[in-house]
């Protein structure tokens, strides 16, 4: 069975194409091609590909961590609501039965599929982090870096394990991410107190970039750079921003479009209060509290976000000054490439999976179609 979505403008890798249709066959992106003329009527004003979130902890009232068996499903759904196809579900520093508990969960899920978003794997976000910037994880349950720990990690994951964030000052750090490398495990870093050179060095040896960029870590200082001073200037470096203004000011926002354009990637960091009116909640086993969208610990430190994915691509528009496009790519193309599955998602490209949205002039999310199939929103 084929599908044909017609759109006023489409985007590819290489800008916007006017009046052109996509046509689906199989779940797949089978042909882009003009519109024939004479053709009024319109499936989009904009036809972009889904976003991909990379960094997900929770969201319509559930966290990954909780162990009710729809709380992935039903995640799933809400991030769809966004416009998001695919996403990797991210733990937190926990006792390590219950990050193993986690993982296999989240491996289930991916391996069998469900209603949503696609979920594309786990985010191992700690323990392998540092007091100094814990933000809401608890540093008691941090936990020192050991290669057959990683392994045991990867089995219980059936290998789904996509991404371990870690801090790179750590014993043993440089040849943890050496190793997870070789097994196919993307490595960022955060929550760390890390230096520029060490940094430098964790880059080197393999890290693919930096845990929510300027949140948890060492800043940027005219004398010592430190982790973001590393990041934004090193080509080798994916930055994950969380371009909701609280976590992140518009300036600095601006600044990573400036110096990190082709190299940012939104995410969320999304907690199980996103999407939830204002009150108490839970994340790393501590309650924090949400007013007016903004989660913080009761020391009054940020606990993750509420944050949507579309609406990090418009504020990236509306606040960091960046085209359109380029904020579209910074939550589809590139967490695609970061992950090394931009020959399967991440544009509207002949031959890669139909996972696709129809967006407003205003960017704002109109409808959804994952693996070609519509989703009722």
């Amino acid at each position: 069975m084929s599908t044909l979505l017609r759109a006023r403008r489409l985007l590819t890798e290489r800008g916007w194409l006017d009046d052109h249709q996509l046509r689906i066959e199989e779940g797949l992106i089978a042909a882009i091609e003009p519109v024939p003329a004479g053709v009024t009527t319109w499936d989009a004003e904009l036809l972009c590909p889904a976003y991909i979130d990379t960094h997900v902890h929770g969201g319509a009232g559930v966290d990954v961590m909780d162990e009710a068996p729809d709380t992935l499903d039903r995640l799933a759904m809400h991030k769809a609501r966004e416009g998001v196809g695919s996403w990797l579900a991210t733990t937190v520093t926990a006792p390590l039965a219950s990050i193993h508990s986690a993982l296999a969960r989240i491996a289930r899920r991916c391996l069998s599929g469900g209603p949503g978003a696609q979920v594309l794997g786990s985010y191992l976000e700690g323990p392998y982090f540092t007091p100094q910037n814990k933000g809401a994880h608890p540093p008691e349950l941090f936990r020192e870096l050991a290669i057959a720990e990683l392994d045991r990690l990867i089995a219980v994951s059936q290998c789904t394990l996509r991404t371990v964030a870690l801090a790179p000052e750590k014993p043993g750090a440089l040849e943890a991410i050496r190793y997870l490398r070789r097994q196919g495990v993307r490595v960022m870093l955060g929550h760390s107190a890390a230096s520029w050179v060490q940094t430098r060095a964790a880059f080197d040896a393999g890290a693919n970039g930096l845990v929510h960029c300027y949140n948890g870590m060492s800043g940027l200082h005219h004398r010592e750079p430190g982790m973001v001073g590393a990041g934004l200037t090193d080509s080798r470096a994916w930055l994950e921003l969380i371009a909701d203004g609280h976590h992140v000011h518009p300036a600095a926002m601006r600044l990573c479009g400036s110096c990190a354009k082709e190299r940012l990637v939104l995410i969320t960091d999304a907690m199980q209060a996103s999407g939830q009116p204002d009150g108490q909640y839970s994340l790393c086993g501590e309650e924090v509290t949400m007013r007016g969208g903004i989660v913080c610990t009761a020391s009054g430190g940020l606990a993750g976000s509420t944050l949507a994915l579309d609406a990090a691509v418009r504020n990236m528009v509306e606040h960091a000054g960046v085209l359109p496009e380029e904020a579209i790519h910074m939550a589809s193309l590139h967490p695609a490439r970061l992950l090394g599955i931009d020959n399967q998602l991440g544009s509207l490209s002949v031959g890669k999976r139909a996972s696709l949205i129809a967006l407003d002039s205003g960017l704002h999310l109109q409808r959804i179609w994952i693996q070609g199939q519509a989703l009722s929103l």
